[in-house]
Order: structure tokens, then sequence, then C-alpha cells
């Protein structure tokens, strides 16, 4: 088991108690922070320790690096935080913080709306409009059902790539039917990786869905972990890097 899935595995106990099917309700939106043009993802729950409500990623366009974002909800209205430091990630989103969040001066303002979102941006004396498109979504709390291309831009990320799911609804469900490396300074897919998973559990495993996919390290090396539910709730695939070809290929 790759050790940032143990992480992974601990958080869910944490938060969920048990592993159950059906937590993810997941809109996916496209637009811009200012002039800059953005994608985000947002993942709502009923309840998620210390008052947060909702949890999501985001990157600038030119930059491809994911954002992690946590906050609360107030009706169609979010108050959004972004995740500093890999410290404050696992106190915040990894373990669970002990007290309750606050989300008072975080940097994301938005009110939803059925077709997208409008808000603010700010920090310090920079203050920007955001403006939203909704594109694509996921719920699987009931029967299933997916609208749109729906592409989980995961938290994990390398020097050179981030990583996509691209989750679709099969004749066993739904769930993550192949993952895309996407180099961020050619911003581009450079392989796409599919899976050997009758039993739709791939990216299935880990609350918040943007864990399902997990980057850590040994011997110097980085390998990306592909975390499965179902039947192989404790297990995941691990990928390493070819620093000749440039792919990743399954670890043996």
């Amino acid at each position: 088991m790759a050790r940032g899935f143990i992480a992974a595995v601990f958080c869910l106990l944490l938060l969920s108690g048990e592993a159950v099917a059906g937590w993810y309700q997941v809109e996916n939106y496209e637009g811009s922070i200012g002039p800059n043009p953005i994608h985000l993802s947002l993942q709502k729950y009923g309840s998620f320790g210390s008052g947060i409500t909702v949890e999501g990623s985001y990157f600038y366009d030119a930059k491809q690096s994911p954002i992690a974002i946590y906050g609360k909800a107030d009706g169609p209205k979010l108050a959004l935080c972004e995740i500093a430091d890999d410290k404050e990630f696992q106190r915040i989103l990894v373990m669970g913080s002990k007290t309750p969040v606050d989300t008072t001066g975080c940097p994301l303002s938005l009110d939803l709306s059925e077709s997208g979102a409008t808000g603010t941006w700010s920090k310090g004396a920079d203050k920007f409009p955001v403006t939203l498109k909704k594109v694509a979504s996921l719920d699987d709390t009931g029967e299933g059902k997916i609208v749109g291309n729906v592409e989980i831009p995961f938290w994990a990320e390398t020097a050179l790539d981030r990583f996509a799911g691209v989750y679709t609804k099969t004749s066993a469900g739904i769930c993550m039917t192949k993952m895309q490396v996407i180099n961020r300074k050619k911003k581009k897919v450079v392989q796409e990786i599919g899976f050997d998973d009758e039993d739709c559990n791939a990216g299935m495993s880990t609350n918040p869905i943007y864990m399902n996919v997990e980057k850590w390290v040994e011997g110097g090396k980085d390998i990306i972990s592909v975390n499965f539910g179902g039947g192989k709730f404790a297990g995941a695939d691990d990928y390493v890097l070819n620093p000749k070809t440039k792919k990743y290929y399954l670890k043996k």
C-alpha cells in the first residue's frame, strides 16, 4: 500500500466512519479570475468535519498547478479558502482540523446559480471579479448521474505534470475510466492510462474525490497512486515515471 494512500484511508475512516457508496456530488466550472482563465471543481457535503461543507480544486490555465480549496456554503453563497502549504494540507484536508474552520478573510467568494457562478477573489490590495460557467457534474448519491465531460483535477502534481481523472457511467456504475497526465509546460495531455476494472472501482475510494490520485516519493522517484474502492478498497495501483520515455508505467 502506498504511503500516500494510507493517509487517504485514514482521512476517509475519520470523516465518514466507514466505506459506503454514493458520496460524490461534484460540479465543474470554466471561467476566469480577473483576466486569467481558470478551471474549477467543487465537491459538496452534507457535513464535513469542523463545519467544512465544500472542498475543491482549481487551476489557472496558464500555470496548470492545482490549488486545493475548502470552505462553507450558506445557501448558494460559498466562502472558500486556499491551502497554503503541505503542512496546512495535512492538518485540514488529510487529518481534519480539530477546531472549527474560520473562512473569514478567505480569498474566494462565490454565488452559485444553475448555470454557473459569480463572485470575487481578493487578497490584500488585489481584488478581481470571478465569472464561471458550469460545464459538467457528477452525482453518485442516488442512481448515479453524469452530465457533460467530467474531468476531476486531482490535488496531486509533480514538477512536470498534473493529473486528471475522466469519470464516466458504465454498466457497473460511475468510476474513473482513465487518468490523464497533463504536462504543465505544454498544457496538454501527454499520456492517458486506462484501467482493467470491470467492477468500476477506480477513483472511487477516497473522500474527497480529489485524493483518489496521490503522489509520494520512493527512492527519489515520484510515485503516482490510483486508489480503488469496492473489493479493492485497501489497495492502489502505483505508477512510476520512466525518465527516458517520460511515460508512467505500472510499478511491479
